[in-house]
């Protein structure tokens, strides 16, 4: 558990230490949901996203009555919505798109595609966080049988995020988590994610580039140029890569949004090319029973960085796996989708370098669905920022929190979901 130290992030006593607000980012012009918009408290780390629906829940302290929310979203203007005029719920801001000038295309343009790449990857210790950093991020993973939600698990983490031109690996620790899992939904089949929120973590790639972009494996994608956009009023050019047709083994292809005059990495978005099924199986596939295949259908990352004072750090990001189970004495098969995503809300410089001993560290074996416990108390997260539950997700919290109540034994405590 978190030492009491920390002053940036305490747990609350009560819902009087915060003030919460709901709301939307959507286009100003056709009113679409804008997915992972990021919303920040101007001049403070902290900070959350909207989810796929658009809808985001930010979290400030009580006596921050001041100031602004700096609201931006890739391809549009940024917005500053002054903390007053947000409501506690049902706020809509709208975004407006960022258009852009030919002649800003041109400027600086770089001539080679995987030039521009290599030289973004080289440069991660000038332009991205050089200091240890310790941060606090939100956790969600769930796993649906087709549409429906069998497990979730949610989760505040402590990562301890060394330099960016460090080899030292991060350090997780688990402050607070809740899990529910329906295995009467699950086919026998106890279907698990292993690694928790390091399935995240490892997405960013200026940190642990060696999970897509090794030395040796650059040289297997060919990268081209193709269209140009802003975010914070800066240019970002958009990179599509995917592996060369000579490779066999599966690789990615994706998209990488890299800003042109810094050479930074400031989002990416790519897949896994599923060619052979039974390779790609070996990758995700740790074990199964002997009546049954397994194999992935669709795996697909994304990752979003931050910039605040000129340097830039790990935001959010998410992971979509989706497997095919297939009985070989059933007619039919099961279609499962895992997911996993995580948030920073919150930051501060590690000033000591401490790290958390070992018994305390999440180890990257870890299965957060066989470890969290709790669900019953619907402030179960206090004052942390998370993100919004999508619709889907909402319901099934309900639910879990309804079949608890209605388990709750008189006279005491409702039992611990398991």
């Amino acid at each position: 558990m978190l030492p009491k130290v920390w002053g940036f992030q305490q747990e609350a006593t009560s819902e009087n230490d915060y003030k919460q607000y709901k709301g939307e980012v959507v286009d100003q012009s056709s009113n679409k949901p804008l997915v992972f918009a990021t919303l920040t408290v101007e001049g403070t780390n902290i900070t959350t996203i909207t989810n796929t629906e658009g809808s985001f829940l930010l979290k400030v302290p009580k006596n921050m009555t001041e100031g602004n929310v700096v609201v931006s979203f890739l391809g549009y203007q940024s917005k500053n919505v002054p903390l007053a005029q947000l409501k506690p719920a049902k706020n809509t801001i709208t975004l407006l798109v960022s258009v852009m000038q030919l002649s800003e295309v041109n400027i600086n343009a770089p001539k080679d595609a995987a030039a521009l790449v290599r030289e973004t990857l080289a440069r991660k210790g000038d332009n991205y966080f050089d200091d240890p950093t310790l941060m606090t991020a939100f956790y969600r993973e769930t796993i649906k049988k087709r549409r429906k939600n069998v497990s979730l698990s949610e989760a505040v983490v402590n990562i301890y995020k060394s330099p960016y031109s460090s080899v030292r690996q991060d350090a997780v620790e688990l402050y607070k988590a809740r899990k529910s899992t329906d295995y009467s939904k699950l086919d026998t089949v106890a279907l698990k994610l292993q690694g928790g929120p390091f399935n995240t973590l490892y997405v960013d790639i200026m940190k642990y580039p060696e999970y897509i972009f090794s030395d040796g494996s650059i040289a297997n994608y060919k990268f081209t140029f193709d269209r140009s956009t802003r975010i914070n009023d800066r240019l970002i050019f958009v990179i599509k890569f995917d592996q060369l047709e000579t490779i066999n083994e599966p690789l990615y292809k994706g998209e990488l949004f890299i800003d042109v005059e810094n050479r930074t990495l400031t989002s990416a978005i790519y897949t896994l090319n599923i060619t052979d099924k039974v390779k790609a199986a070996k990758l995700f596939v740790r074990r199964k029973p002997a009546k049954v295949d397994v194999w992935p259908t669709e795996v697909a990352y994304r990752v979003d960085y931050r910039e605040k004072n000129g340097k830039w750090y790990y935001g959010y990001s998410n992971v979509f796996l989706e497997f095919k189970v297939d009985w070989e004495d059933k007619l039919f098969n099961s279609v499962y989708s895992m997911t996993a995503e995580m948030a920073v809300t919150d930051w501060e410089k590690n000033v000591t370098g401490n790290l958390p001993k070992n018994r305390e560290r999440l180890k990257k074996s870890i299965i957060l669905s066989d470890e969290a416990i709790g669900f019953s108390d619907p402030d179960f997260w206090g004052e942390y920022n998370i993100i919004e539950p999508e619709k889907s997700i909402e319901s099934a919290i309900k639910k879990i929190q309804r079949q608890l109540r209605r388990a709750k034994p008189k006279g005491g405590s409702a039992a611990a979901a398991r």
